[in-house]
């Protein structure tokens, strides 16, 4: 999600939960335990790019390598993501090492379009993953739903595939519901695919809304949480083949003034183990400058596909269950707008890393970290 203070709140749709049931919890509970963390600067520069609107990360094991994918609208540059090394030294970060950077490219073989001067052909990336099996990686666009009197775009959110060098491959068929309309139906601006991930033979990509669907209900309240769906693709023919529905918690903090901006939404998925997810829920506030970020983990086995389900209101069917692992609030540090998820390399005591990076979008206000955690079965 890209410049949250200048969002705005839809109207709320009444909605009954008496139907919905949450899906069984899940048996085993990981814990994360805070290893280090790290700031890039504000003004930091790569290969005469401007550093920041890191919105997501994955790590490739065999050439410890990272790929983070920037949310500029090439605004400030061309769209574009970068690789990087983050050494380790007994289990703290010592640095984030930049190796390159690679602009994104669409069907054309060209770079995006600018947002702000022909938004027709911009793209809005939020999160990619790397695919081992074929050397490839996947990225998510989050589209844009804007119909006021100087702008009227309404382009579809998409999954891009490419390879290593930013050329375009190919696009997943994604279902009728992820199409923008200029009728309240569908997703809303700034809040579709936010998030994807392999599961961990690379034959299942997930990927979520951020903020309900109009038909699917109100955006989250500091009363009530949402309703999302989280999408399962089959990653060989890139098609939907399955939707289940998630509870968002309510918004953490009354905005202050009362009344302005605020929401929660999930920013970043990682697959944790079969039918289970990390989740990451991002609340913000006006009035707050860090964000509230929980983690939970996210069982999908006992949900019910709800692929058919034109809405999810008034619906006898089971979300997905959901366990809080973590609330980064209870780690006593300033927490801005964490956007990337992924696991990291194994630590000297055999348990996994964990790492998060938030988005500055590109505001002197904010702040690009970096946290490695310890997974703890």
């Amino acid at each position: 999600m890209r410049n949250l203070v200048f969002l705005f709140v839809f109207p709320f749709f009444i909605f009954s939960c008496s139907n919905l049931k949450q899906g069984a919890e899940s048996k085993s509970v990981p814990s994360l335990k805070l290893l280090s963390s790290i700031e890039i600067p504000f003004d930091a520069q790569f290969q005469n790019t401007k550093v920041g609107g890191l919105s997501g990360i994955d790590y490739d094991a065999k050439k410890d390598l990272y790929y983070l994918i920037c949310d500029d609208r090439s605004v400030f540059n061309d769209s574009r993501f970068y690789t990087a090394k983050i050494p380790l030294l007994e289990s703290k970060i010592q640095s984030i090492d930049f190796q390159s950077v690679i602009i994104l490219k669409n069907e054309s073989g060209t770079a995006y379009g600018n947002w702000s001067n022909t938004p027709a052909t911009s793209a809005d990336p939020e999160d990619m993953r790397y695919n081992p099996r074929t050397n490839t990686l996947l990225w998510s666009s989050e589209g844009a739903r804007v119909l006021t009197g100087d702008k009227q775009v309404l382009q579809n959110p998409s999954l891009n595939l490419m390879d290593l060098q930013g050329n375009f491959i190919s696009t997943n068929t994604l279902p009728e519901n992820l199409k923008m309309q200029q009728t309240e139906k569908g997703p809303r601006n700034n809040g579709t695919l936010e998030g994807i991930t392999f599961d961990s033979k690379f034959k299942t990509m997930y990927t979520h809304t951020e903020e309900p669907l109009f038909e699917d209900g109100s955006q989250s309240s500091t009363s009530y949480g949402g309703l999302i769906r989280f999408y399962q693709f089959d990653a060989k023919t890139k098609k939907n083949t399955a939707q289940f529905g998630y509870k968002l918690e309510p918004i953490a903090l009354e905005p202050n003034p009362k009344g302005s901006f605020a929401v929660n939404g999930v920013s970043a998925i990682q697959y944790y183990d079969k039918n289970q997810l990390l989740v990451v829920e991002r609340s913000y506030s006006t009035g707050t400058q860090a964000c509230t970020i929980k983690l939970f983990l996210c069982d999908l086995k006992k949900a019910t596909d709800i692929k058919n389900y034109i809405s999810l209101q008034n619906q006898r069917v089971a979300l997905a269950s959901k366990k809080l692992i973590l609330n980064m609030d209870d780690l006593g540090l300033f927490i801005d707008n964490v956007e990337g998820i992924t696991f990291g390399p194994k630590l000297a005591n055999g348990n996994q890393s964990l790492v998060l990076v938030s988005d500055n979008n590109f505001s002197e206000k904010q702040k690009t970290q970096v946290f490695l955690f310890e997974v703890v079965r």
